[in-house]
Parts: structure tokens; C-alpha cells; sequence
């Protein structure tokens, strides 16, 4: 009989390419995650892994195994689920994900009310980039994200959008770009930017909004952090553009001023992203409910 533990193994060392990585995940020592292998690769007859020098690689085996093993494993959460789901209200461990922006001004009011409502709750809640946690929610590693969305569908996420979250031209109050009484696009290509970093979800949309001036754009600095490219911009480091919730009551901000250049217009969706095939526990769907209500 082949043991979930052992599958689990094989799942986390498959995903991490290291038998050290997976040890600490999964808070076994690494001669233990090598067992736990060896005891797979010994109930099929198989083997799963080759070594080559310090790298990991899946043998012809391990490639058939592994979706196989990840929806096995999946399956027996689901029934868990279920199972702990007919006692009523919701408990046991919830795990999600969130940007950093996103936690910081959309969601501490919902998680205020959830761990209100839901004590007995275990909420394990991440902070990383948007593009990160679709990809662990895709793997089921998390339950659910709230996050920047992508503008490409997904044959295996679901996304739902709960807040549009314009964007704005941004830059200091004493930077040249503020003297102009009329700025337009081609006045941001002639000073440094600020911007997120390429490949970010939140990249995407200012590309395709300065779509005939991005290939000019002369990009100082690059970041994730939106609230460093915030600070970056107030010291005068270059322009930006920012959500508009960042700048304030009436798009305004000690330090900042906001352009106005008509012929710009961005947004990006903020919103939640879950596995279509993965059922919700009774605290996701508490947690998606408090999440839409607050639209």
C-alpha cells in the first residue's frame, strides 16, 4: 500500500528540485524525506529521481506519477474537507495568500471580521507577489489568493474580480514634470521612471496603457514594492505611476502630485483567484464571502 506521507514527499521534492528545501517544509529532517522516497520508488518498482551533480530530475517514471500523485493527495484535502465541513461552523487550518499592497489597504477590515467571527479558525496568511501566489494556488499550495489578476485566462484558476483599482501618473512636487502646465506622454520619456518590475501583472497594465511610448521609456529603477516606489518617487528619483488608493483622499499625498495627462488611462483588477478543481472548506467560503461583501 502506498502512503500519502511518501507521496507528499515526492510531490514537495518533485516541485522544489531539493531534498533539503522539501525537509524544511514540510518539517522533516532530509534523511527522512530520502527514505520516504526510497520506500515510493521501492512500492512501484520504479525509479523516480536522478541525481546529476547537485540537480534532481524526474525519471520517465516520475513524470507519469506526479500529476497523479498531486491530484491523489488533493482528493483525500477534499474529503478531509468535507468530513470537518458537516460539523458546522468553520475550523481547522485555512491557508491564503495576498500581496503586499493588497493586505495593507484592502484587507484589514476582512480579516479583522474573520478572525472575529471565526475564531477557532487557523488562518495561515502569506504575503508575496501576485504572479507567486497564482502559481502556489495553481499547485495547491494555498487554498485561495487576493491579488493583482492576470489579463490571461487560465485553463485551471478561477478569478474574480472585487475591486477596479485605477492607476495614476505620479511624481514629486518639485520634480520638472510639475511645472508643466499642459504634461503629455512624450514629457515622460524625456525624465527617468520608477516602475514595477518587469513581469509583474501590475507591469503588464502600464505597458499596454503607454503602449506608444514604453520602447523610449528611460527606466531607473525597478521594484515589487509598490510603497518603496512610493518613497522613491516623494525623494525625487523619478516619476511613477501608482494605484490610486495610494495617493490619498482626492489623489493627493504630502510630497506628491498627481498628473493629470488625459490621454492616459490604466487599471488593473484586484480580485481572487482559486483551483477549479479544488472544492472550498467551509473557511474559504466564509472568507469569499466577507471578501465580496466588502465590494
Amino acid at each position: 500500500m502506498i502512503e500519502t506521507a511518501n507521496l507528499q514527499a515526492f510531490v514537495k521534492v518533485a516541485e522544489t528540485g531539493s531534498f533539503s528545501v522539501s525537509a524544511s517544509q514540510l518539517f522533516l529532517t532530509q534523511p527522512a524525506i530520502s527514505k520516504r522516497i526510497k520506500q515510493l520508488e521501492t512500492q512501484l518498482g520504479s525509479k523516480l529521481l536522478d541525481r546529476y551533480g547537485k540537480n534532481l530530475q524526474l525519471t520517465q517514471t516520475g513524470l507519469v506519477l506526479l500529476p497523479r500523485a498531486r491530484q491523489i493527495l488533493q482528493d483525500i484535502e477534499n474529503t478531509r474537507q468535507q468530513i470537518s465541513d458537516m460539523e458546522g461552523n468553520p475550523m481547522g487550518s485555512f491557508s491564503m495568500a495576498t500581496s503586499h499592497h493588497i493586505g495593507l489597504h484592502r484587507l484589514p477590515p476582512i480579516l479583522r471580521a474573520f478572525t472575529t467571527l471565526y475564531p477557532e479558525v487557523d488562518l495561515d496568511l502569506n504575503f508575496m507577489d501576485s504572479e507567486k501566489a497564482c502559481q502556489l494556488v495553481e499547485q495547491n499550495e494555498i487554498e485561495l489568493a487576493v491579488v493583482t489578476l492576470p489579463f490571461e485566462n487560465s485553463s485551471k484558476l478561477k478569478f474574480s474580480t472585487i475591486w477596479n483599482d485605477p492607476l495614476m501618473i505620479t511624481c514629486a512636487i518639485d520634480h520638472p514634470l510639475a511645472s508643466l502646465p499642459s504634461p503629455t506622454l512624450n514629457d515622460l520619456v524625456k525624465h527617468p521612471a520608477v516602475l514595477p518590475s518587469h513581469g509583474t501583472f501590475t507591469r503588464q497594465a502600464i505597458e499596454m496603457a503607454l503602449h506608444d511610448i514604453r520602447d523610449n521609456l528611460i527606466i531607473n529603477l525597478e521594484t515589487n514594492y509598490l510603497e518603496t516606489i512610493k518613497m522613491m518617487v516623494s525623494v525625487g528619483l523619478g516619476w511613477s505611476i501608482l494605484p490610486q488608493s495610494m495617493l490619498g483622499p482626492g489623489m493627493s499625498d504630502p510630497g506628491l502630485l498627481h498628473l493629470n495627462i488625459p490621454t492616459f488611462n490604466a487599471q488593473r483588477q484586484l480580485g481572487i483567484v482559486l483551483n477549479k478543481n479544488r472544492s472550498q472548506s467551509k473557511a474559504a467560503e466564509a472568507m469569499l464571502e466577507l471578501i465580496k461583501s466588502s465590494k
